[in-house]
């Protein structure tokens, strides 16, 4: 019965992000990682390489050093020969999301900030369930907010709630952001970074220090449809949300189709950076359906399975 009140307080809080029904669904995948590693902690995933657990894998001949503790005596008994007994080693993923919450993420219909609370709640959800080590970092122009060693669906409370009560404000800095979470994360993993990389600093010096953690590492742009397609006409004082920059403009058919050509060309130089560096991206527009983007297309990816 002293149960009961925690049990409910690990699902009643994310219950805004996700759909009891999707979080099922999300149940039954897990995280991948090229790069997963032994950490000192033993976690629940099984490695290719043997090691001590409890779930035997193969036999091998007795070497002088080994530890005695695992040789198979029923066998020397039979054989009179000395084998060792391997185990598959378990090793611990740890997952980690990096959100951007500058000024700019909150705006858009559908709001960019929410679709990027989903995703970060979604693949957290994955993660806890396969009792995986999260962690999640907020930043804008520097981290603001971080909810690190997070294991277990227990703790999904925790990093719902997190997720809910991030301000979305400030100027975005990604490079010195990284820069910060590279020192502090020494460990191997998965990385997912959300954001519209509007960014006046750029995105390449931010994904050279993540690459030079050895991390996977996976881009998500998420963009409104107001920014890939605005509808905007006639004299206008456009503001920067960010730093407060103005410029006035005449919005004509010739300047628009330029600002998307501009666009495009953005991302997919974005794109094709990080797939000269072995980094997964994908645009995801907020008027995507969220669970179309977390079943197939992170699967196609090769984020989740």
């Amino acid at each position: 019965m002293a149960d009961t009140p925690t049990i409910q307080q690990t699902t009643r809080p994310s219950d805004e992000l996700l759909d009891p029904d999707f979080m099922t669904r999300l149940e039954q995948l897990e995280i991948i990682s090229r790069k997963i590693h032994a950490s000192r902690q033993r976690g629940e995933r099984k490695s290719k390489r043997k090691g001590e657990s409890a779930e035997f894998a193969d036999y091998r001949n007795y070497v002088p050093g080994d530890d005695i503790r695992h040789i198979d005596w029923n066998i020397y008994a039979r054989l009179d020969r000395l084998f060792l007994k391997l185990f598959l080693e378990e090793e611990e993923l740890n997952v980690t999301v990096l959100i951007d919450v500058s000024k700019s993420m909150d705006s858009g219909e559908p709001s960019k900030a929410l679709y990027a609370r989903r995703v970060a709640a979604a693949v957290t959800y994955i993660a806890l369930c396969n009792y995986d080590r999260v962690g999640l970092y907020a930043y804008n122009d520097a981290v603001v907010g971080q909810l690190a060693g997070l294991r277990g669906r227990r703790m999904m409370s925790r990093a719902a709630g997190f997720l809910k009560e991030v301000r979305f404000e400030g100027k975005s800095h990604f490079s010195v952001a990284a820069r910060q979470f590279a020192l502090r994360h020494t460990q191997k993993g998965v990385v997912l970074v959300l954001s519209d990389f509007f960014d006046k600093g750029g995105f390449e010096d931010g994904l050279r220090y993540l690459v030079g953690r050895r991390l996977d590492i996976y881009v998500l742009q998420i963009l409104s449809p107001q920014e890939m397609e605005p509808e905007l006409a006639g004299d206008l004082k456009l503001v920067d949300c960010e730093d407060a920059d103005v410029a006035e403009v005449t919005i004509s058919k010739l300047l628009l189709d330029k600002y998307k050509a501009n666009l495009q060309a953005y991302c997919e130089s974005i794109r094709e950076h990080c797939a000269r560096r072995g980094i997964a991206y994908l645009l995801a527009p907020t008027n995507h359906p969220f669970e179309t983007l977390i079943l197939n297309y992170l699967r196609q990816r090769g984020l989740v399975r």
